[in-house]
C-alpha cells in the first residue's frame, strides 16, 4: 500500500464531499486507502459517506476527540508506507499523490512533506511553509515584526517568507492541512500528541520528526486548494488563547527550564496584547464612523454660524459661547442617533438609510425645539442649514470612501452578480438550474467550453481563453464544473487569474452544492440548494406552532377522527410524538438520499407526496417535492397538506 490519507471531519460536509472527489481522482495511479474521522459531527456527514463514499474506512466517533487523536485512530488502522494528514477543506491536483511520494521515494532522509497552498481566489497561503516558533520567532510574529519585515531572514522566520514559494525549500514545520509523513519516522518518533486538542499538534511533530534525524520538506510541484487558510480565525480572541496556549504546551515541551519558561512569559504578553489590540480594534470599528460624522457635522455648523449672523443679524458673535460649547453638540447627537435608529450605521452602508436617519434627526430636533424653554431656542433657520450640510457632507464622504474601495464604506448594491460556467453543456446545464434554485441574485453570463468540441447553447468561448472572457464580458464569479475539469485545471486557472478581482466556485459532481472562498480572510462560501426558506428561525417557530396547535385540536377531535383510522395505536403515539417534539406533522418524503442536502427538520408523519395521492413518485420526482419543499415553506401549504391528507395520521 502506498498511501493512506486519512481525513478529519467536524461539520463541513460539503467541503468533505468535495475533497473526496478530488481525492478519488488522485489515487487513479496510486494505490491508496482512504480514512475519514468524524468528530461527531450534527450536519449529515455521516449520511453522506454511507450514502456516497462507502468504500472509505469511516470512523464515527460519538464525542469531539480532538485533531491529534482522531488522527491517531486512523493511523493506527492505516498500511500505508506514508500517511497523509488532510483536511476536508482540501482540494488536491489528480497528480498530487503521484508527485509527493516520487519526491519521497527519491528523498529517504525526508520525514515529513508540505506542499503548495492557495486559498479561494487563489492566493498563496504563507502557512505553506514555516519555521520552529523558538522565543524570538515567536515574539517577531506575535508582535508584527514578521509581517513588517517579511523579507528578513532574522524576521521572516515564521512564515519563513525570505524563500521562495515556487522552489523546493528544507523548513521546519509542516502544515497540518497537508503533512504527508514517512510510516518509518512515525514508527520512531511516536504518533500524534494528544496533549494538543486542536492547533500546535503540527509543530510539536515537525519538530519530533528532526530531532528523530529526519527532514522536513516544502514541495511547491503541485498545489492544493486550502479554503480555510490559517488566518480564518485571527480574529477571534477566542483562536488568540487557544493557538497560543498550544504554543505554551510546545515550549514547556522542548524548551529547558528557563528558556520555556521565558517563552510562556512572551506568549502570556502576546495574548494580553492581542487581546487589548483586538478590544480596541472592535470599539474603533464600531464608533470611528460616528466619531467623524460629529466632528463634520459640528464642522458644519461651525462654518454656517458665522455667516448666518452676519447674513442675518448683521452683527458678528450674535450667539452667546454657550452655542457652539454645548448646543450644537446636541443638535450633533439627534443627528447621530437618527443615523443610528435608521440602520444607516450597519455594513453594508446605505446611503438611503443614512438620509433617512438624517431627517428623523431633524424631525426629533424641531419636536425638542419647541418644547424647550425659550431662552435655549436660538434659529430654526440655522437647524435646517445644519441639517442641509450634514445630510449632504455625510453622504458625499461615504461616496467617497466607497470610491478608494475602502471595506468600511463599501455600498449596499443590488447589482446582479454576473456568472460563467465552465463545463461539458450536460453538466452545466445542471450547474445553471442548482443556481437558479439558491437565493443568489445572479445573472447567467453564459458558459465556458473546455475544449473545441463543446460549443453549446450560450457558448462564450474555451478555457484557454479564460481571461479575455472576464474582461470584456466583466465576469463576477466563475464557477467550475469537477465533473468535466481536472482540480490540477482549475488550480492553474486560480493561480494565472490570482491578480484579477473574481471569484471562484467548485461545483462537485452529483452534488447540490457549490463550494468557494471568496478571502483567506473568510471560512468559505457555499451555494446550497433550498438552505433558505424552511431553516428560518421564524419558520422553525411558525412550524412548531402549528404542529402544537393542531396536535392539541386533534387531540380534542381523536374520540370522532379515531374511528376513521385503521391504526388506532399509531394515530394517538403520533399525537403525543408530534407535542413532544420527536415529530412534526408535515416532513420530507423519507427515503430519498437527496434528503441530506436539505435543511435538517422532524421525521414528518405527512409528506409532500401525500398532496399527489394519484402520482407515482419515482426518486427524481420525490427529490423535487422536496427540494420545493424546503425552499418554498409556507405554513399554509402545511395546513392545506393536512386538511387533504388527514386520514393518514395514523401512519
Amino acid at each position: 500500500m502506498d498511501i493512506s490519507i486519512v481525513i478529519v471531519n467536524y461539520n463541513v460536509k460539503h467541503f468533505l464531499e468535495q475533497c473526496l472527489h478530488s481525492v478519488e481522482k488522485a489515487l487513479k495511479n496510486v494505490q491508496g486507502e482512504v480514512f475519514v474521522v468524524d468528530n461527531n459531527s450534527v450536519d449529515g456527514s455521516a449520511q453522506l459517506i454511507n450514502e456516497k463514499f462507502p468504500h472509505v474506512t469511516f470512523i464515527q466517533n460519538t464525542e469531539n476527540v480532538g485533531f491529534s487523536r482522531a488522527n491517531n485512530q486512523a493511523i493506527l488502522q492505516a498500511n500505508g508506507k506514508y500517511m497523509l494528514l488532510l483536511n476536508p477543506d482540501t482540494v488536491v491536483e489528480e497528480d498530487t499523490f503521484e508527485k509527493v511520494i516520487s519526491f519521497m521515494e527519491a528523498h529517504p532522509d525526508v520525514g515529513g512533506l508540505g506542499v503548495k497552498m492557495i486559498d479561494g481566489k487563489g492566493v498563496f497561503l504563507p502557512e505553506s511553509k514555516r519555521g520552529l516558533p523558538t522565543p524570538w520567532v515567536a515574539f517577531y510574529k506575535m508582535f508584527g515584526l514578521s509581517k513588517l519585515f517579511p523579507k528578513s531572514r532574522k524576521f521572516g522566520k515564521y512564515h519563513l517568507s525570505y524563500l521562495s514559494m515556487d522552489e523546493v525549500h528544507e523548513i521546519d514545520v509542516l502544515a497540518g492541512a497537508f503533512m504527508l509523513l514517512r510510516k518509518s519516522a512515525l514508527d520512531k518518533v511516536g504518533l500524534l500528541d494528544e496533549t494538543f486538542f486542536m492547533y500546535g499538534e503540527d509543530i510539536d511533530l515537525s519538530y519530533r520528526i528532526q530531532k528523530g534525524g529526519y527532514k522536513n520538506y516544502y514541495y511547491p510541484e503541485t498545489t492544493i486548494i486550502h479554503y480555510k487558510g490559517e488566518s480564518t480565525k485571527k480574529g477571534s480572541l477566542n483562536y488568540v488563547k487557544v493557538f497560543y496556549n498550544a504554543m505554551v504546551i510546545f515550549a514547556r515541551k522542548h524548551f529547558s527550564g528557563s528558556k520555556a519558561n521565558v517563552f510562556a512569559l512572551l506568549i502570556h504578553l502576546a495574548i494580553y496584547f492581542r487581546a487589548l489590540l483586538s478590544a480596541s480594534k472592535r470599539v474603533l470599528q464600531k464608533i470611528y464612523i460616528p466619531v467623524v460624522d460629529a466632528m463634520l457635522i459640528f464642522a458644519g455648523f461651525w462654518l454656517i454660524t458665522p455667516s448666518w449672523e452676519q447674513f442675518r443679524f448683521h452683527q458678528p458673535d450674535y450667539y452667546p459661547p454657550e452655542f457652539m460649547q454645548f448646543v450644537v453638540p446636541v443638535y450633533s447627537l439627534f443627528f447621530l442617533f437618527g443615523i443610528l435608529f435608521s440602520g444607516g450605521y450597519k455594513k453594508p452602508v446605505s446611503i438611503y438609510k443614512v438620509s433617512r436617519g438624517v431627517l428623523w434627526g431633524l424631525i426629533s430636533l424641531l419636536l425638542a425645539y419647541s418644547l424647550v424653554d425659550e431662552q435655549y431656542r436660538f434659529s430654526r433657520a440655522l437647524i435646517l442649514l445644519g441639517t442641509a450640510w450634514s445630510g449632504i457632507i455625510l453622504i458625499a464622504y461615504r461616496l467617497l470612501g466607497h470610491w478608494l474601495k475602502l471595506s468600511d464604506f463599501r455600498l449596499y448594491s443590488q447589482r446582479i452578480r454576473k456568472i460563467a460556467i465552465v463545463g461539458h453543456s450536460k453538466e452545466a446545464r445542471r450547474i445553471q438550474q442548482l443556481l437558479e434554485e439558491t437565493r443568489i441574485r445572479s445573472q447567467l453570463a453564459g458558459f465556458i467550453a473546455i475544449d473545441g468540441n463543446d460549443k453549446g447553447k450560450n457558448y462564450m468561448g474555451e478555457l484557454s481563453q479564460l481571461e479575455e472572457i472576464i474582461r470584456i464580458n466583466r465576469i463576477d464569479e466563475i464557477v467550475f464544473c469537477a465533473e468535466n475539469i481536472s482540480s490540477a485545471e482549475i488550480i492553474k486557472a486560480m493561480l494565472d487569474l490570482s491578480r484579477l478581482d473574481i471569484d471562484y466556485k467548485i461545483a462537485p459532481p452529483e452534488s447540490a452544492s457549490i463550494i468557494g472562498s471568496n478571502s483567506i480572510h473568510t471560512a468559505g462560501d457555499l451555494y446550497v440548494v433550498n438552505l433558505n426558506a424552511i431553516s428560518k428561525r421564524g419558520n422553525k417557530r411558525r412550524k412548531r406552532l402549528l404542529d402544537l396547535v393542531t396536535s392539541i385540536l386533534i387531540l380534542c377531535l381523536s374520540p370522532v377522527l379515531i374511528w376513521f383510522t385503521s391504526k388506532k395505536g399509531n394515530f394517538i403515539t403520533n399525537i403525543f410524538s408530534v407535542i413532544s417534539g420527536k415529530k412534526s406533522w408535515i416532513g420530507y418524503i423519507p427515503g430519498v438520499a437527496d434528503e441530506s442536502k436539505l435543511p435538517s427538520i422532524k421525521e414528518g408523519v405527512l409528506n409532500p407526496g401525500d398532496m399527489f395521492p394519484t402520482l407515482q413518485l419515482d426518486k427524481e420526482k420525490s427529490i423535487q417535492l422536496n427540494r420545493l419543499y424546503a425552499k418554498d415553506y409556507n405554513v399554509l401549504s402545511d395546513v392545506e397538506l393536512l386538511l387533504k391528507a388527514w386520514k393518514h395520521l395514523d401512519r
